[in-house]
This record gives structure tokens, sequence and C-alpha cells, in this order.
């Protein structure tokens, strides 16, 4: 039964220390070689593995970046659905995409195999940027306009969803990418969905 109490102020009776034992020491250096090899693995992950692209990170001015998503808009329009433009730009064009409590602003129609430049920016808060059904996941910040190559390579419909938590709406905040065939039809292929990210634009 335990008759003494010890505070952080008072030392511990005995011994209580001793030093590392050999296999101990062993597994801290198996361990520190492991993190050195991951840690190693990072860049060259980013880099050779394509599994983080690579794109253009600049600061902006969040109203300046919505201003030029409207003209994107102005420019480009082709339709609406619900009150939200859609938007077709040509090949090889600047795309621009705000996120803003709770609402992806435009919808976003493009070609299947044509390379666009797409922005990315927030006008409030930090939203998380989620192409389902892809695994194609951005964290979006105000002040910053990431800017990526992107190839759409299968026709459909699909969802842009917020995975980063912004507010009491987070749930309602879906936007659309509609990829268009060669044909002008948007006929789903999800048996092979994939979205070529290139590396700097």
């Amino acid at each position: 039964m335990l008759t003494k109490v010890h505070t952080g102020l008072e030392p511990v009776a005995g011994t209580w220390w001793h030093p590392a034992h050999k296999a101990e020491k062993v597994w801290v250096g198996i361990a520190f070689a492991w993190c050195l090899v991951l840690f190693a693995m990072m860049p060259l992950w980013h880099w050779k593995g394509g599994q983080n692209p690579s794109g253009i990170r600049t600061r902006v001015d969040p109203r300046a970046f919505y201003a030029r998503t409207t003209e994107f808009v102005k420019q480009y329009k082709v339709g609406d659905d619900k009150g939200f433009p859609i938007v077709q730009p040509p090949a090889g064009a600047d795309v621009y995409l705000t996120a803003m409590t709770y609402q992806w602003y435009p919808i976003l129609q493009l070609q299947r195999n044509v390379t666009y430049r797409l922005h990315l920016s927030a006008l409030d808060f930090n939203h998380g940027f989620s192409l389902y059904p892809l695994n194609v996941n951005f964290q979006i910040i105000p002040g910053y306009d990431y800017a990526l190559e992107v190839t759409p390579t299968a026709a459909g419909d699909f969802r842009i969803i917020c995975n980063e938590f912004c507010g009491i709406g987070h749930h309602t905040m879906v936007g659309r990418v509609i990829v268009l065939d060669e044909s002008g039809n948007k006929v789903s292929d999800r048996n092979d969905v994939t979205l070529r990210v290139g590396g700097t634009p």
C-alpha cells in the first residue's frame, strides 16, 4: 500500500536511473537510422515520386484574387447552374477557383486531355481542396495563390469537397468540375479517373 506521496519537487528515493543497456542502445541506434531514412525520403518523394505536385505559391491580396476570378468568369462563362456560373476556358488558359464561405466559385468546365494552369486561393478562411473521387488534396490559404498544371484524363462530373473545417456551413461547401470528352459529352468514365498534376507552370 502506498504510504508516501511524492511531488515533482521531491527527489525519488533510491536508485532510479541506470546507464542504458546494450540492447537499448542498439534499438535507439536503429530508430535514429530509420528516422534519417524517412527524413531523406521526404524530399526525394516530392521530386521523384510524383506524390506531392510541385506548384508555385505566391502572395496575393484575397480581394485581388477574387477580382481575377470574377474577370475570368466574365470572359469564359458558358452557362449557369442554380445561380453559379459555369466557365469553360480554352486549352492552356489560366483557370481561377476561389474558396469562400461556404462555396467554390465558379463551376469549372474543362476538356479531357487538355492542360490548364489552375490557380487556387481562399477569400476568407483556410479551406481544403479535395477532388472526389480522386486522391487530390490541397490546403487553400487566404493570401496565397497556389498555381499548378493539371490535365483531366477522364470525362465526368466531379465534386470538390472542402476538407478543412471552415465553420457551421462547412458540410455544404461542395463545388463542381465538369470534364467533357472530345465530342463535348460529360459521360463519366469512372473506371479510369485520374488527374495528371504537373510541375511548375
